[in-house]
């Protein structure tokens, strides 16, 4: 971008527009993920609606690449273009509940940690992540799971409406009633449509719930496994429990002797009476007697933190996920021998279950494409040493491969690489992707919305 064209943009914007010569310019440009190192040409922090209705007029105009950025959460680090523009939201994080009508307006930059904190004040959240530091709107617009998922469905399901610029510099608020079809493949189409710069979610009575983590020996992960898979689909929608295999992080509340060690575990919510969590998990004893378990009542807003200072912003991430409906006992011996080659301390793979409440919304009411689905895997090779990369990203990628073919066939679109096919994407979608073509052919037919888990617009 030429002196004159970015003096241009920075004159027909409130906010201000960061280029490679400003002193601030190397924060701006860093992403949760410190893989990830992209040089834009210029980072425009829009401070409202009018700001992203001009920049992407702006973008547009001139022929420019244009990414859009969030809680720059994004693993492939897709919220910035080499040498293009990056509309970055991150100014935009207001939060407003309604408490009577259990609503809350959330601006297009907001964090998890900003809604939660705001419902949490009348007793209320809706589904969505386990950290704080994730961004609503990459979330949401993937679909969304976490904790209240069992309970309360994906965060789609919760998604009452969406403020939208679109790649013709306008603006739409999409719902039920408007803009249906837009609706329809915001919810889990990824930010293939337009940028969303509010969110309308339902809110539901959420106030403390009952905590819980469990880790036995990694020897014993293959009867904690088959354990898991035959007790969680049963449960109630109460209970939530991610499957991790893990290396115990040093400090409370896990004892001294266990730190260090790798092994594998359950990271539970409760979401009914608190102070029944005790007896809703006294059957983790059934697989076998486990190392260490741990139960508390905690705010919500605080489990949602729990792990943002063991995996904080600046860490090397490589991450690889599928759907899965059964854990097969050969998938077990594949989690097994890739538990035990964990090559750094924080490197994981979780089972996040995606059924419940999720389950019984309809296969075609959402763009989400997998409602049979039972658990949201992913597989996260991180460390904080560069040097290190290479080994995540290869472990993550072999654990990958051995395991895919025991899945589902498609991931969930936020675990998607860069480096993926976009065979990937469409498995993602399956029978959906050709309505989500058809979207997109409406709302975006030059494709200005490409840097993404892309849809082509149908041709």
């Amino acid at each position: 971008m030429d002196s004159t064209t970015f003096e241009a943009m920075a004159t027909a914007l409130r906010g201000p527009v960061i280029g490679p010569r400003d002193p601030e310019y190397g924060a701006a440009r860093t992403l949760y993920n410190a893989m990830i190192d992209k040089r834009p040409a210029a980072i425009v922090r829009c401070r409202d609606t009018a700001d992203v209705m001009a920049a992407v007029d702006f973008v547009r105009d001139n022929g420019l690449e244009l990414a859009v950025r969030g809680g720059g959460h994004s693993g492939p680090g897709l919220c910035l273009v080499e040498n293009g523009v990056t509309v970055d939201l991150s100014p935009m994080r207001g939060v407003r509940v309604d408490p009577a009508a259990r609503t809350a307006r959330v601006a297009g930059g907001a964090q998890l940690g900003d809604l939660d904190h705001a419902a949490h004040g009348f007793g209320l959240a809706t589904p969505a992540g386990i950290m704080s530091t994730t961004g609503v709107g990459g979330l949401t617009l993937g679909g969304g799971h976490g904790y209240l998922t069992r309970r309360y469905g994906l965060t789609v399901d919760s998604l009452l409406a969406a403020d939208v610029v679109l790649a013709d510099g306008s603006f739409v608020t999409a719902s039920e009633n408007e803009y249906a079809d837009l609706f329809w493949a915001l919810r889990g189409g990824g930010g293939n449509f337009g940028v969303v710069t509010s969110f309308d979610f339902r809110l539901h009575p959420v106030d403390t719930v009952g905590m819980g983590i469990t880790v036995w020996p990694l020897d014993m992960i293959g009867e904690v496994l088959r354990w898991y898979r035959d007790f969680l689909p049963q449960a109630p929608d109460d209970v939530y429990g991610f499957f991790a295999s893990l290396t115990v992080p040093p400090g409370p509340p896990f004892p001294e002797e266990i730190q260090g060690q790798k092994m594998c575990g359950v990271v539970w919510c409760f979401t009914g009476d608190p102070a029944g969590v005790g007896e809703a998990l006294s059957v983790v004893e059934d697989p076998g007697t486990p190392t260490f378990h741990f139960t508390s009542p905690m705010p919500y807003p605080v489990l949602q933190t729990m792990f943002d200072e063991l995996i904080p912003k600046g860490l090397q991430w490589y991450w690889r996920g599928d759907f899965f409906d059964r854990i097969t006992d050969e998938a077990i011996d594949v989690h097994a021998r890739y538990a035990e080659s964990l090559p750094t301390g924080l490197s994981t793979m979780h089972l996040y279950p995606v059924d419940g409440a999720a389950a019984r919304v309809g296969q075609d009411d959402t763009a989400w494409a997998y409602r049979d689905a039972v658990w949201s895997g992913v597989i996260a090779g991180i460390d904080p040493d560069p040097a290190n990369a290479s080994a995540v990203t290869r472990w993550s990628t072999d654990y990958w491969e051995e395991l895919h073919p025991h899945s589902m066939g498609g991931g969930y679109v936020n675990f998607i690489g860069a480096d993926e096919s976009r065979e990937r994407v469409r498995s993602t979608y399956r029978g959906h992707h050709d309505r989500l073509a058809d979207v997109k052919k409406a709302y975006d037919p030059d494709n200005l919305f490409h840097a993404n888990q892309n849809i082509a617009p149908a041709e």
